[in-house]
């Protein structure tokens, strides 16, 4: 697919990745595009199919799990292949999960500039895995909810591991935690929310007809 006509859609939420993630893309002679959630993403997509969607997972108001079955499940855009990446996210499990929803690829932050422009010329010239069939809501709901739990119950271990460090480091390194212990809490309010709201959605599947 010509990336003139399609570009590459990169969805990263934080600025300093999302542009260096721009840059390496544009320096390589791809057209590009960008979205700071899923929820953007979507809506940039209504506007001009992209060739391939480079999504970080943990982002507001829509993260990459829920954009992947959002794309993998509509008959316009299955086709389009995913690349995710994520610091979060990085276990086999989370990795097998993120592949059953139509990703063909996964790279683990901080991205080697090498190994992304390999991986993206891989894709756009047909050489990846083949997209799966998507998900049935019953499956992604019930495999989504497992990744959320397991990463927020991580994310608590951290936080309790931080917070035992912040009150035993030397003074001259308490900074350090205490930044650490800031972005974990944050990580860990951000994945609760977004389990809440997967339960309410569920919940409300359910509670409605068949």
């Amino acid at each position: 697919m010509d990336t003139v006509d399609h570009p590459i859609l990169i969805v990263e939420d934080l600025d300093h990745v999302r542009e260096l993630l721009e840059a390496t893309l544009i320096h390589r002679g791809y057209i590009v595009v960008s979205a700071r959630d899923g929820m953007e993403a979507l809506e940039r997509m209504r506007r001009q199919e992209p060739s391939l969607i480079l999504a970080d997972i943990m982002m507001p108001k829509m993260d990459g799990f829920a954009l992947a079955q959002k794309i993998s499940s509509n008959p316009k855009t299955e086709h389009i292949p995913i690349l995710f990446i994520s610091a979060t996210f990085i276990t086999q499990e989370d990795i097998d999960f993120a592949l059953s929803l139509g990703a063909v690829s996964f790279l683990e932050k901080p991205i080697d500039a090498q190994e992304l422009i390999l991986t993206v010329g891989e894709i756009l010239t047909g050489s990846h895995n083949e997209i799966p069939e998507p998900l049935s809501e019953e499956s992604f709901h019930r495999g989504y909810r497992k990744r959320l739990e397991a990463k927020l119950q991580g994310k608590y271990d951290q936080i309790s591991r931080a917070q035992r460090l912040v009150e035993s480091v030397p003074e001259r390194q308490r900074s350090e935690f205490e930044a650490l212990l800031k972005q974990t809490k944050a990580q860990y309010r951000q994945i609760a929310r977004e389990l809440e709201a997967l339960k309410q959605e569920s919940d409300s599947q359910e509670a409605s007809p068949s």
